[in-house]
Order: C-alpha cells, then structure tokens, then sequence
C-alpha cells in the first residue's frame, strides 16, 4: 500500500508540474500578445505623429493605415480574450490537479502516523511484558 502511495503522490506531482508548465506557455504568450498590442498603439501613436507633420501626404496612406491599425487591434484582442479563457481553464486544471496531490499526500502521512503508532503500540507491549516477567522473577526471587 505504501509503495502504491508512493507512486501515486509522484504521479500527482508530475501532474501538478505539467500544469504549472502549461499555465506558463499561457501567460508567456498573454504576455507576448500584450507587447504586441504595445507596439501597435505606439506605431500608431508614430503614424499620428507623422501625419500631423505632414497632413497632404497623410491623406492618402493613413486612412488604410488606420483601417488595418484597428482590424489588427480587434484580432489581437480576440486572441488575448481566448488566452486569458484558456488561462483561467489552466488555472482550475492546476488547482485541481494541487488539490489531488495534497489529497494523496494527506492520506500517506496519515497512514504512517498509524504504522507509527501501531509500531510503538507494539513496542510497548513488548517493554510491558518484559517489566511484567522481570516484575515476576524479582518477587519470585525474593
């Protein structure tokens, strides 16, 4: 049974680590999404700029700029939406999967404390047999 425990806490363990791993590629990439999302505002922000400089130029490519600036805006807003979905579901995973170990993990510690007990449950009745004989030859001797 112990051995079984045993394996089953490492496999719990490795469970909760796969998850913790997964959940890092998710906020990696929510990270990675939110720099691009940076990028695009300040590009604008630079296309703005330029276009404010120079307004008879800017008529003819900001307008498409502009369009793309925010189809580009939208997509990487869907994009960080589903990540953050699949963060949260990553979460609840990692969770779970923490809870599951501590469970396990729970119920090895408890079944040692009873070997334990049962050990020294037996120690004792051994010492209290060998006071009783020892008590018994004394008052025999005597």
């Amino acid at each position: 049974m112990a051995k079984k425990l045993k394996t089953l806490i490492r496999l719990n363990k490795w469970t909760v680590d796969e998850r913790r791993r997964e959940l890092g590629v998710l906020l990696t990439r929510e990270g990675e999404l939110r720099s691009l999302l940076h990028r695009l505002e300040r590009e604008l922000l630079d296309e703005q700029k330029a276009a404010a400089e120079d307004p008879t130029l800017a008529g003819f490519g900001y307008g498409n700029y502009a369009q793309r600036y925010l189809d580009n805006k939208a997509k990487l807003l869907r994009l960080m939406a589903a990540v953050a979905k699949e963060i949260s579901a990553a979460q609840d995973r990692l969770a779970e999967a923490y809870k599951d170990l501590k469970t396990v993990e729970e119920v090895e510690k408890n079944r040692a404390k009873r070997e334990l007990e049962e050990a020294n449950r037996k120690e004792q009745h051994v010492l209290d047999e060998i006071a009783s004989t020892r008590h018994q030859r004394t008052k025999e001797g005597k």
